[in-house]
């Protein structure tokens, strides 16, 4: 068998594994494995396997990971996410579509500190769920707004998906979540147009809440000084220098504990929870990552990637048609596959071959602009049927709203992603301005 063929061979597996519901983390490491020693023999399949988990795992940075998922942990119990949300509410809820429109506030605000974009959707959804319902919200609008807002959990800094695709692609960490921001609230803005227009045609799907005067606006904001702080400390410490990623991530996850204990009253109980989640999502992480460096060393062996990048370069396509290639293939395959496992997956073979494209940019330019595309590409996917992981999320939140109305109110959102695509896609500054001005 060719190269080539057994590396397609490996791909149709690793599907039909997936199709039948196998972990990806298992899948990948088991086609990785049986693939390795099929086309290479056992003896070099020993060899990799004797030292390929230690040297991944040995790496310092990886320790960025646990420590920022653990401030995630953290910011759920302190109960951040109920103080942001009354502050968006406090000055939107008063607007048809406010409370919507509140909630995407609130998520992108709690995504910058948790990092996680299910986590983000199912702890505002236990916030705003109720608020929207109360007001007699359709069920469309009320789950399809925290399902996309969630969204933003990956894309804000500090993402884990950020940290993963700046070590696979050998970029730095604080630029890729600076690069981040302008997208980010490009985003968040967007979705709150897409409420407006949405209630503009369907006024009676999202009734105006009570308005709220300054002076409980005020109060409101108040109570999220602590955050911004925290946020603020985070990213600028790792951009200015005066951290590490590691140790900035340690420095969040140490104010968001504060805050647990002394505001979200959290005691040895709320502890080792947030241990145990951070434990169990950090393996579940490593196990993806393993998994994904295993399946990839077999196909580094069987030389498809090198071949994929020599026919792609050589075809006479352009550049930005191979991006468009490629971000399409992210969208079909965001409807089947989880978005860490697909960046996993799909990074070491892609990015090398945007890095040897010209797009009028520097290498390393190219390949944040690349990052940030390829994760805004992944979110979408968390909101597309017929997985939408968010949507799942949220929609087992809202039993008495149809699985097929959930999907129905993510749609204007998916309209609004699409639209942010392209604008991504021909204006590149947008992802690097804030990079060059800091730079």
């Amino acid at each position: 068998m060719t190269g080539i063929a057994a590396g397609l061979t490996g791909f149709a597996v690793l599907l039909a594994m997936m199709f039948l519901r196998v972990p990806i983390g298992v899948a990948m490491l088991a086609v990785g494995i049986g693939g390795y020693g099929l086309y290479t023999g056992m003896a070099p399949l020993l060899a990799f396997l004797k030292t390929s988990a230690f040297y991944q795992f040995s790496t310092y940075s990886l320790s960025v990971i646990p420590l920022f998922v653990l401030m995630g942990e953290f910011a759920t119990h302190a109960g951040m996410s109920r103080a942001l949300y009354r502050t968006a509410a406090a000055f939107l809820g008063h607007r048809k579509g406010g409370l919507a429109m509140a909630s995407i506030g609130g998520c992108a605000a709690f995504g910058a500190i948790c990092g996680s974009s299910l986590a983000t959707a199912a702890t505002m959804g236990q916030v705003a769920l109720p608020e929207m319902r109360r007001y007699n919200y359709s069920g469309a609008l009320a789950t399809g707004s925290l399902a996309a807002g969630g969204t933003l959990g990956i894309l804000i800094p500090p993402s884990v998906i950020l940290v993963l695709y700046a070590l696979m692609a050998e970029q730095s960490i604080p630029k890729m979540f600076v690069a981040a921001m302008v997208p980010g609230v490009l985003a968040a803005v967007g979705y709150m147009l897409a409420i407006a227009v949405f209630v503009r045609r369907h006024p009676e799907e999202g009734p105006a809440g009570p308005r709220v005067d300054w002076a409980g606006r005020l109060i409101a904001l108040r109570e999220t000084w602590t955050i911004i702080l925290i946020f603020t400390l985070v990213i600028v410490g790792m951009y200015r220098g005066w951290f590490t990623p590691t140790e900035a991530a340690a420095v969040g996850a140490f104010g968001a504990g504060v805050l647990a204990v002394f505001h979200g009253g959290m005691r040895l109980k709320g502890l080792m929870e947030c241990l145990r989640g951070t434990a169990t999502t950090s393996a579940m992480i490593f196990l993806i990552m393993l998994g994904a460096e295993t399946f990839n060393a077999f196909l580094a062996q069987t030389q498809t990637p090198m071949l994929a990048a020599q026919t792609i370069q050589n075809s006479g396509m352009s550049p930005m048609l191979i991006l468009a290639a490629i971000l399409l293939l992210y969208m079909a395959l965001g409807c089947v596959m989880d978005s860490m496992s697909m960046l996993l997956l799909t990074i070491p073979i892609f990015y090398p071959i945007i890095g040897g494209l010209d797009y009028g940019m520097s290498r390393e330019d190219t390949l944040i602009w690349f990052g940030i595309l390829a994760v805004v590409v992944v979110e979408v996917g968390l909101i597309t049927p017929p997985v939408g992981m968010n949507v799942f999320v949220i929609n087992g939140m809202a039993r008495d709203v149809p699985m097929w109305e959930s999907f129905r109110g993510v749609l204007p959102f998916l309209i609004s992603d699409l639209i942010r695509i392209v604008l991504l896609v021909l204006f590149p500054f947008i992802s690097l301005w804030l990079v060059r001005l800091l730079g």
